[in-house]
């Protein structure tokens, strides 16, 4: 038996989804920029697939351009609001220490091009505070970038109430919502984002595609220049399957949305009330605000890595964080962001479920880990020595 616990990190595709790729790389494979028949039935799925994804978010179908995913969506998004800033005199961006990768890698390329930024710290909950990110605007303050949920921890962050304060400020507002589209209600205008990052992969949909929101009025830069597609913006004949396959994949999620949530939240809950059991070990995050299907915890006195290869044998496949930064060694840049230290944040595990994950799924996620870390902790030198009192217990 296999428990697929990585949700965060990639979707199995819908049987919606993959039926209609399928349909339209079999039935509808022209080229959307073309003036012929079988063309211009490929640009109207690609129009009707905007307009369905629109709808989902509350944007008008005009805002909405198709990428590769949430990578180029953030780099995108960011980049085009840095050229904005610098055209109008304006070199400062604020965003937080725990963003993805997309983001954080992002600004630093920016800073070496003489733009000034801030990070700001994230508390041990996980989540970022509005009034922070009002105190850190400046005149010169261009973007504001903070993601929807957090990838790793599941924090969903108070994106309303900063959006409302980068508006009231003239700001522009940037959000990666890679792990929050599909699965939380969102409103771009009533949540005053400015510019919204997503991938399909992350919502039942294809990989190597997502689309960027951006509110009329802001002007895209291109990242990818040689063509007219997406109103001049990002070139390249469009992925018509793959963006059809997105848009019922994201219809599909948006329906069952209600019912997904409460039935996942329930399990959520119950998995982290097992794990609690587990001495000396500790919820990443808030427990009530996060995503509901995310559950990441520390264990100490035992090593990430083992963990994830000792569960992957008794057929539990799950993630230490993002699936971005699998091949690092290093300990999770979220995870000491909200204060954890090295040595508690190597020993984390971050299980993600979803819709088809079985109540006897949980039970056996929480009798799986907890023979896994009872295991790696008799043997381990660094439990012996937090045992014995040679050194003190950071967890409780």
């Amino acid at each position: 038996m296999v428990i697929y616990a990585d949700n965060a990190a990639t979707t199995k595709m819908s049987a919606t989804a993959v039926h209609t790729m399928l349909s339209v790389m079999e039935n509808n494979y022209g080229n959307p920029s073309s003036l012929y028949s079988i063309g211009q039935k490929a640009r109207e799925t690609l129009e009707e697939a905007r307009e369905e994804i629109a709808g989902v978010i509350g944007a008008n179908p005009a805002e909405i351009f198709f990428t590769s995913g949430g990578s180029e969506a953030d780099n995108q998004a960011i980049r085009s609001a840095a050229e904005l800033g610098r055209k109008n005199g304006k070199n400062h961006i604020v965003s937080t220490a725990f963003e993805h990768h997309a983001v954080l890698h992002t600004l630093r390329k920016l800073e070496k091009e003489g733009f000034q930024v801030t990070l700001l710290d994230v508390h041990s909950d996980g989540l970022v505070r509005p009034e922070e990110v009002e105190k850190a605007i400046r005149e010169d303050t261009c973007l504001v970038t903070v993601m929807y949920a957090n990838n790793e921890i599941g924090t969903i962050q108070p994106i309303r109430k900063i959006g409302a304060i980068c508006r009231k400020h003239g700001v522009l507002f940037h959000t990666d919502a890679v792990q929050a589209v599909g699965h939380l209600p969102i409103d771009v205008v009533q949540d005053q984002v400015d510019l919204l990052s997503a991938s399909a992969h992350k919502f039942h949909g294809p990989k190597g595609v997502g689309f960027l929101y951006a509110r009329k009025g802001v002007r895209l830069s291109s990242l990818i220049e040689g063509g007219a597609q997406e109103q001049g913006k990002r070139a390249g004949t469009e992925n018509v399957p793959g963006i059809a396959a997105m848009a019922a994949a994201l219809k599909e999620a948006a329906e069952g949305m209600e019912r997904n949530t409460a039935v996942m939240t329930e399990k959520r809950d119950r998995l982290i009330r097992g794990l609690k059991g587990i001495p000396h070990s500790a919820l990443n995050g808030d427990e009530k605000q996060r995503l509901p299907g995310n559950v990441n915890f520390c264990f100490e006195g035992i090593e990430g890595e083992s963990l994830l290869l000792l569960l992957d044998d008794k057929g539990i496949q799950a993630s230490s964080g993002s699936a971005c930064t699998s091949g690092s060694l290093d300990p999770s840049h979220v995870l000491l962001a909200i204060g954890r230290v090295h040595d508690v944040a190597h020993g984390s595990l971050r299980l993600s479920i979803g819709e088809d994950t079985t109540d006897a799924d949980i039970d056996e996620m929480i009798t799986g880990v907890t023979q896994v870390v009872t295991y790696l902790r008799s043997f381990s030198p660094i439990w012996r020595d937090l045992v014995s009192g040679k050194k003190a217990f950071i967890l409780p």
